[in-house]
């Protein structure tokens, strides 16, 4: 039995639903081929001459009644490993009263209630995830819509061997022999739950996606009368990039057809880095915020037996990722942004920085914290200072959450900082202001910066 056959088998073993193992396939089958999912430079040209969400102009009546055909989408997969956390990072307080779940939870009620519109929340978690997400969220019991769940769940597959392409085995945990397949899952485990039919059924036209750890992501009812009167199938949020953000997708249109696509940091071949880096070429990245039109995807998944043929992108890494000794596998991943190929006229449209706020490292997690940033009572976390100041924590000490709260259980002022540049094994003490640029050096030993203290 092959690698497919046997993959297949365990995908079935699994109760993994046919579309996904159909889905899993056709990826599999290019990856044999020696597919690799790189976008040359020379085969795209720069995103120009787009929509501006600052210029849209529409009436109130026009966005509520988008409002009310619309399901807000939050993608809720991730464990936040790279924090060292084991469940779902939107379990992190933001706040010392809210979790990002709250924050969500609250944004969404609170348009509810302004728009009178009933705004379906629906998240994708994973296998992983969906436990502690549902018993967080168990207490808004005025949360699911009738007729719809809370949540979803992303499909799995098997981890691949690197040197064979067969199901990794690894007796010590079984479970790391499996994983999600990217977010690009997004549209099959739609289709697989019943939830688009579910929505279709129930009236609703229009689904606004975003990553559940990006707050500034909010629902928008201009942005959602933008996208009704657009018209397109399909539209990806897009941000003017910086010399900050060098990595990540942006959106390139293709030569050969015209086509926007959406390229990966790891669809870009070493020698166009350079090149896919530059803010004045590419002037837009991928903020994961994304919109499509129910109907569309419907008979679009209907019209291809279920394979959108999505962009195949090729993971390398080790069976445990704790353990870079462990067996190497590669993992088949698809990014759910990269549709924006799929459908004709497809577009996208620049959006204000504030819609993209999300939480990678404790870095963010710290602005977002502090007082740079403030939540409003419609639960909109907006920035309180003109420009965002800069935060470079010491990776030996800040990286996972126990590090980070243990050294900052109070996160100091940061609304007159320009920069924060912490160096060795600090622990902040209450009521610390930090003004215009401060650096604290590594003296080799564990220091304290004491209660009430200013830097900078």
């Amino acid at each position: 039995m092959g690698g497919l056959e046997q993959a297949q088998q365990r995908m079935r073993d699994g109760d993994v639903p046919q579309r996904a193992i159909d889905v899993f396939s056709s990826f599999y089958d290019r990856l044999e081929q020696g597919a690799t999912g790189m976008i040359p430079e020379a085969d795209v040209e720069p995103l120009v001459d787009i929509d501006r969400a600052d210029e849209i102009e529409l009436s109130d009546e026009q966005c509520r009644e988008a409002a009310a055909v619309t399901a807000v989408i939050k993608l809720n997969g991730g464990l936040g490993t790279s924090m060292g956390l084991d469940r779902a990072k939107t379990l992190l307080p933001v706040r010392a009263d809210l979790t990002f779940l709250d924050v969500i939870a609250g944004q969404v009620r609170a348009m509810r209630a302004e728009l009178d519109v009933p705004l379906p929340l629906l998240f994708m978690n994973s296998f992983r995830t969906r436990d502690d997400t549902l018993a967080a969220l168990a207490r808004y019991d005025d949360l699911a819509v009738d007729g719809l769940p809370i949540d979803f769940v992303q499909n799995r597959e098997p981890k691949l061997r690197a040197d064979d392409l067969t199901p990794v085995d690894w007796p010590a945990d079984p479970t790391l022999e499996w994983c999600p397949p990217g977010h690009g899952d997004l549209y099959t485990a739609l289709e697989v739950s019943g939830i688009l039919d579910a929505l279709l059924e129930g009236g609703y036209r229009y689904a606004t996606v975003s990553n559940a750890d990006n707050l500034g992501a909010a629902p928008d009812a201009r942005m959602m009368g933008w996208f009704a009167a657009s018209g397109a199938p399909y539209a990806a949020e897009v941000c003017r990039r910086t010399p900050a953000d060098v990595k990540g997708g942006h959106i390139v249109v293709r030569k050969d057809d015209g086509r926007l696509v959406l390229r990966e940091t790891a669809q870009t071949p070493d020698e166009d880095a350079a090149a896919a880096a530059d803010p004045e070429r590419h002037r837009y990245f991928h903020t994961n915020n994304l919109w499509f039109d129910l109907r569309v995807l419907k008979r679009t998944l209907e019209e291809r037996d279920g394979v959108l043929g999505l962009p195949l992108i090729r993971n390398s890494k080790t069976v445990d990722p704790t353990d870079p000794t462990s067996t190497k596998v590669i993992q088949i991943e698809s990014a759910m942004g990269a549709a924006v190929e799929v459908f004709d006229g497809a577009t996208a449209i620049e959006v204000d920085r504030s819609r993209f706020l999300p939480v990678k490292t404790t870095n963010d997690l710290l602005l977002l914290r502090s007082d740079v940033y403030g939540v409003g009572d419609d639960f909109r976390v907006r920035a309180q200072v003109d420009a965002v100041p800069l935060v470079d924590l010491d990776r030996r000490y800040f990286t996972t959450i126990g590090d980070f709260d243990a050294r900052l259980p109070s996160p100091p002022s940061l609304a007159e900082a320009r920069s924060l540049t912490v160096r060795g094994d600090w622990t902040f003490e209450p009521d610390v202001v930090v003004r215009g640029d401060a650096t604290l050096d590594d003296t080799g030993e564990a220091r304290t910066v004491a209660v009430a203290s200013t830097l900078g």
